[in-house]
């Protein structure tokens, strides 16, 4: 296995990260077959492993710390926190009393005394960032956590943690985990040409396009898997489909299978690190090892790019994240009496019902 350096950080890592989040309830409940994978990947040469609290409710980082038994030195671990541990409205978030008992709670969980890389799981608007910056330099400080890093981050997100961290003297994100894949290749205009410029890391996520590029959703048909179970749109949306019934032909001249193709696309790019691997069984890993000597050639990537062009999003990802400007229809719609180029007469009782609903949206 090679290694590149995560970032700026001196940090060495394999160019397939182990991602943690299909061990436990919600993918391999076998603590035993888990810690086995996790195991087999390490000795393939994986260093870098990927997992976070929300992951089964915690379950994933106990069975990383069970695996990492007597092997904790040679590992560089990473951890997340942000999304909902519990009802309780302060468990989740970026804020300084959230992320300092989510980080205990974490290291509690994997065993040990420290992380190597600790991530923000979303951004969280509510919270200014210098907020976060401040509690996560404090335990920097100390000796929970050697570098910090955010997931799903915008680009001008990264921008202004970057000028804060400057500006206030506190410790900045050295990485970023977006989602790439041939089918999202949309952080290729300016996430991953952010985080070069300032000598982030990345660790990308869902190289398999959230399944659908493992060959087994195909068009018109039925696919019979465990993450078909759980209903995910992306699965099923038609423009994706489109794509992949043009990648399987193009991986099958290439003379491998399309696991192969996508993996080793996601880690050709320049500001990639590392790709994310998740897999549930040892057969999903062995697949994916098998593919980690590959190299694609200028001829298969021209003509990647032709059936996605560089910089652009096939559909969206359920799991993706979406800024308050997008979610909120009220932040894209002005008032319906101020939309008009012209001043024109509105009707009060329909501009008082337009009004209700755009606020409550």
């Amino acid at each position: 296995m090679k290694y590149r350096t995560l970032g700026r950080t001196g940090i060495k890592v394999s160019p397939y990260c182990l991602g943690a989040m299909m061990f436990g309830a919600v993918g391999n409940p076998d603590h035993d077959d888990s810690v086995r994978i996790i195991h087999k990947a390490l000795d393939a040469g994986v260093n870098f492993i990927d997992t976070a609290d929300a992951y089964s409710r915690g379950e994933s980082e106990e069975i990383v710390g069970k695996a990492l038994k007597g092997r904790r030195d040679n590992v560089v671990l990473a951890t997340k926190a942000h999304l909902p541990m519990g009802d309780d409205p302060n468990q989740q978030g970026n804020s300084r009393r959230w992320l300092v008992r989510a980080l205990d709670d974490s290291l509690r969980r994997l065993g040990t005394d420290h992380v190597d890389l600790f991530q923000l799981h979303r951004p969280a608007p509510d919270t200014d960032v210098e907020e976060t910056l401040s509690a996560l330099t404090d335990l920097m400080r100390a000796g929970k956590i050697r570098a910090i890093g955010a997931s799903s981050f915008p680009a001008s997100d990264i921008v202004e943690a970057q000028w804060v961290a400057e500006r206030r003297g506190l410790q900045r994100f050295r990485t970023e985990q977006p989602p790439y894949s041939i089918l999202t290749r949309g952080i290729e205009r300016e996430v991953l040409p952010v985080c070069e410029r300032y000598g982030m890391g990345t660790l990308v996520w869902s190289p398999l396009a959230g399944g659908l590029l493992t060959g087994r959703y195909r068009k018109g048909e039925q696919a019979e898997t465990h993450r078909a179970r759980y209903g995910f749109k992306h699965l099923t949306d038609e423009r994706r489909l489109d794509v992949v019934e043009q990648l399987i032909p193009l991986a099958e001249e290439a003379g491998m299978p399309l696991t192969h193709l996508a993996m080793a696309f996601a880690i050709t790019h320049p500001g990639v690190t590392s790709a994310i691997i998740g897999p549930r069984t040892m057969e999903h890993l062995d697949n994916l090892l098998a593919g980690a000597e590959i190299t694609l050639s200028d001829a298969i990537l021209d003509r990647i790019d032709a059936i996605v062009p560089p910089g652009t999003d096939i559909g969206t990802l359920d799991m993706a994240y979406a800024p308050p400007a997008i979610q909120r229809t009220a932040l894209r719609r002005r008032p319906a009496e101020e939309r008009s180029a012209v001043a024109v007469a509105v009707d009060a009782g329909a501009a008082a019902a337009a009004a209700a609903a755009t606020a409550a949206a």
